[in-house]
């Protein structure tokens, strides 16, 4: 079963300019980083040199760009940078800054792009993550315009549509498909704001380091010879004039800019989720409030799918492997053989069921009148489901046993009784190396889960 790998960048790459909102000078060093370690800032400047991991659920201010902040270390603007590793297919960067903002260079992740793609990325062992829709999401503002709807697809793709009432952008619409050239696509294309938005921004403290070379600046209506020596006040130049509805900016890079860096935007901010999403995106209007938010919405989504059964059992169709099977190839037996029958089986999973009647023995003192299935005996059983697994890629499994290692995260979601049928399912985190398996295993009863852990175990051949 072929699967597709995590990456990270092949070689560090470095970045210096100011941050658009505060204005600071700053130095950026992407560095390559470990499988499942995601992309994350490091503050170098600040004492301990604490991680703000790019994630969704650090999301703090989402004012004229994304803010994250964790354990008392803040990193703003981060949409440009995240936009052009995700999107050329960079899983796993460690991000060193001497600031609390990235720097704007020229307003768009032209730059960015290109010295990634000059890098290079490497394969990694690990498997890379998805979210693979399964039923339409939305998410909207209704009086703002804004709505983002996620489609079910086998690939990720993006049409974008932006309309702000505006005579001099228009209706503007921008795509994104898998085989489109990122770098040459959309990464150029530049930050926007519109003239009347410009002195409200500057009052609340923000657009510092924002200038004529790495903004578009958009003008609605006519300007005053009194309002123009204004702005070359502002800007401290002293030949500013407005050409075709836009401060300075003679030339488009292309018709739809504004459109597609929307999108460069939104592309920045789905990085935020932590895993790449196999569905097709339609977003009206979206901003990096609205784009955030969806992200925790579609988090929270996937939290609560993983806490439902991935398999269906169906009693009526015959085992993969039945009792006889499972006694071949595990060394235990009664009455510590837990697993009944395996449904399910494939490279990286396993599902299984364990029948709980009455006769089990171990009811006769937990509790004798109250009786509840212990809880390290539903990690057993959970363990052995997980020995069929591993033990399926050696020869001869019936000469290797499997012992625990490692247990983590163990949580009881409810009482598992007589009559129950418990559900398991493991999946393994990482490939086996050196006999050494990592699986996270859940047990359900019906649609509910009653246990979850991460498993590590080692296969030893028996004596």
């Amino acid at each position: 079963m072929s699967s597709v790998k995590q990456r990270t960048i092949a070689a560090p790459v470095t970045f210096s300019g100011r941050g658009l909102h505060t204005g600071a000078r700053v130095t950026m060093t992407v560095n390559p980083a470990d499988a499942d370690q995601g992309i994350l800032f490091r503050r170098i400047d600040l004492e301990g040199q604490p991680e703000v991991p790019a994630l969704c659920d650090y999301v703090v201010d989402t004012s004229r760009g994304t803010t994250l902040e964790h354990n008392g270390a803040r990193v703003s603007t981060v949409e440009h940078i995240l936009s052009a590793l995700w999107t050329l297919g960079v899983d796993n960067a460690r991000i060193d800054i001497d600031g609390p903002e990235t720097p704007i260079m020229d307003g768009s992740a032209k730059e960015y792009a290109e010295a990634v793609t000059a890098a290079g990325t490497v394969e990694q062992e690990a498997e890379r993550k998805y979210f693979q829709v399964t039923e339409k999401m939305v998410y909207t503002i209704p009086d703002k315009g804004v709505a983002i709807i996620l489609y079910p697809d086998d690939e990720f793709s993006v049409s974008l549509h932006v309309d702000y009432n505006s005579k001099v952008i228009g209706n503007q619409y921008a795509t994104f498909v898998p085989d489109d050239d990122y770098a040459a696509k959309i990464a150029p294309c530049r930050t926007f704001v519109f003239l009347h938005e410009l002195e409200p921004l500057m009052k609340m403290n923000l657009i510092k380091g924002g200038d004529l070379d790495n903004a578009i600046v958009v003008v609605e209506n006519p300007v005053s010879d009194e309002q123009l020596e204004h702005l070359k006040t502002i800007f401290n130049k002293t030949d500013i004039e407005i050409t075709g509805g836009y401060l300075n900016n003679l030339e488009l890079r292309f018709n739809n800019e504004l459109a597609r860096h929307k999108l460069l935007d939104l592309l920045g901010d789905f990085a935020l989720l932590g895993m790449r999403i196999k569905g097709r995106v339609w977003a009206t209007r979206p901003g990096h409030f609205a784009n955030t938010e969806f992200m925790k919405q579609t988090k929270r989504a996937i939290r609560k799918a993983g806490e439902k059964p991935r398999f269906h059992y169906d009693c009526r169709k015959p085992a993969k492997f039945d009792i006889n099977d499972i006694r071949r190839m595990l060394p235990h037996r009664p009455p510590f053989l837990l697993v009944d029958r395996v449904f399910h089986i494939d490279d990286n999973s396993v599902a299984g069921i364990k029948n709980v009647t009455m006769n089990e023995p171990f009811f006769v003192g937990h509790f004798p009148e109250e009786p509840v299935m212990p809880g390290v005996l539903i990690i057993e059983a959970m363990a052995q489901c997980c020995g069929i697994l591993v033990l399926g890629s050696v020869p001869d499994p019936e000469r290797y046993s499997t012992y625990f290692m490692k247990i983590d995260g163990v949580k009881f979601k409810r009482k598992v009784v007589p009559g129950d049928t418990l559900q398991f399912e493991l999946h393994l985190l990482e490939p086996i190396r050196r006999g050494v398996a990592v699986a996270e295993g859940k047990a359900f009863v019906g649609e509910t889960l009653a246990c979850e852990a991460v498993l590590m175990a080692q296969i030893v051949k028996n004596k």
